[in-house]
């Protein structure tokens, strides 16, 4: 969405904070007519937004942050009559606070350039549309899944680190199944390589088949096979046989709350208007799209290329002068977008177009991870596409079949 400076006599650049902002107003010819800060409150911020419309006319609010700690700002400013709003990205910002005079990090500062570039050049605003409350519930839903995922691999880094110097050989046999429920409840039951050995194979093999039972059989072979070329006790044993259940304990724990935080997910994804668009495409489960619709939709971007640029899987040129250094790849992005994206491509493997994608860029030399970022980038022109038009995918030989239009 292109911003019509004619539409506005205001521009209100917000730099929003924890618990105080700093609005800096602008009429359309440069006159500063407010520079304070301000609380995050909706009161003072409904008082603000509505005094200066009533002074000025129609107004132009701008955000540097429209989620977490700018969600007050931004929901207060939608529901005030002759406002329109939109966010300023941060690299954007940091490019325009290069150009202005003075080094100085100020909330003042920042708040004067976020309603100066929008005043200069509206093109570098991105809008926010309102977002229905399952998007906002995502949202908050989706962050607490990283938050839990990030606590269970901590947990699961720590207990294999502990198995690893106590007895090396058990962590090879139980660390890549930590994320097995059966797997865990025998670490808490008999966290030391000298229980696991006394309750026999019988019993470690039960636990885990009450949980696991199609990898009890093959996984207690191979603890027991472990313990068998350990005869040796380290030091530090006693104290992991109680760290051990705790971190087992807590990762058991954490299993289930994500597993309860995904059902939520699960339930709010598929009652969105684009989940059909969406999980058409192979490779794209609930997580992803979940991420797609709190990442993407609701944000403009004008091409595949701004889409690809934003999620930082669009290489890097590096030139200097006349001279072409080559293509690199891109270090920036939204991380935990880019993050999904990989994986979905990484998933569609088993899909022959995809795959034969990926084959292709093998073969022209491309290492593994750089060609499941090729096949990402490649998928995303499409998505962007259909998220466009509302179209379901559909194999490139295969005629388009219509979905009537959701990208709005």
């Amino acid at each position: 969405m292109a911003f019509d400076l004619r539409s506005f006599a205001l521009f209100i650049g917000l730099d929003v904070g924890k618990s105080e902002h700093h609005a800096t107003a602008l009429t359309r010819d440069g006159e500063k007519v407010y520079d304070k800060p301000l609380p995050n409150d909706e009161t003072r911020l409904r008082e603000l937004f509505a005094g200066l419309t009533g002074e000025h006319g129609a107004a132009l609010v701008i955000v540097d942050q429209p989620a977490t700690i700018g969600a007050l700002p931004v929901a207060v400013a939608q529901a005030v009559p002759g406002i329109e709003i939109a966010y300023l990205p941060g690299l954007t910002m940091r490019r325009m606070a290069d150009l202005h005079a003075g080094s100085a990090k100020t909330d003042a500062r920042d708040a004067f350039i976020i309603a100066e570039t929008a005043r200069t050049m509206p093109a570098a605003l991105r809008s926010i549309a309102v977002s229905d409350e399952q998007v906002a519930e995502l949202a908050v839903l989706a962050g607490f899944d990283d938050d839990l995922l990030g606590q269970m691999t901590a947990a699961r880094n720590r207990l294999r680190g502990l198995l690893t110097q106590i007895h090396p050989a058990l962590e090879r046999a139980m660390g890549p199944h930590l994320h097995q429920v059966g797997v865990l409840d025998a670490l808490v039951t008999w966290p030391t390589p000298q229980r696991l050995k006394s309750a026999g194979r019988g019993h470690v093999r039960n636990r885990i088949k009450k949980h696991n039972p199609r990898l009890a059989e093959r996984v207690t072979e191979e603890i027991f096979s472990a313990l068998e070329a350990q005869t040796v006790v380290v030091a530090g044993t006693g104290a992991a046989a109680t760290i051990v259940p705790i971190l087992a304990s807590q990762l058991q724990d954490l299993t289930r709350q994500r597993a309860g935080v995904l059902a939520q997910v699960e339930a709010l994804v598929e009652a969105h208007p684009l989940y059909r668009v969406l999980t058409s495409m192979p490779g794209i489960g609930v997580r992803t799209a979940a991420r797609i619709l709190t990442k993407v939709v609701g944000k403009d971007f004008k091409t595949a290329g701004h889409l690809a640029s934003y999620a930082g899987i669009a290489p890097t040129t590096r030139r200097s002068g006349t001279s072409i250094r080559g293509e690199f790849a891109n270090r920036g992005g939204n991380k935990r977008l880019k993050s999904s994206l990989y994986n979905s491509a990484f998933a569609a493997l088993h899909h022959p177009p995809s795959r034969a994608y990926y084959d292709r860029k093998v073969a022209e030399g491309k290492r593994h991870k750089q060609a499941i970022i090729a096949l990402a980038r490649r998928r995303l022109d499409t998505l962007y596409a259909m998220l466009r038009d509302g179209t379901l995918y559909q194999d490139p030989a295969a005629p388009i079949a219509s979905e009537h239009s959701l990208a709005a």
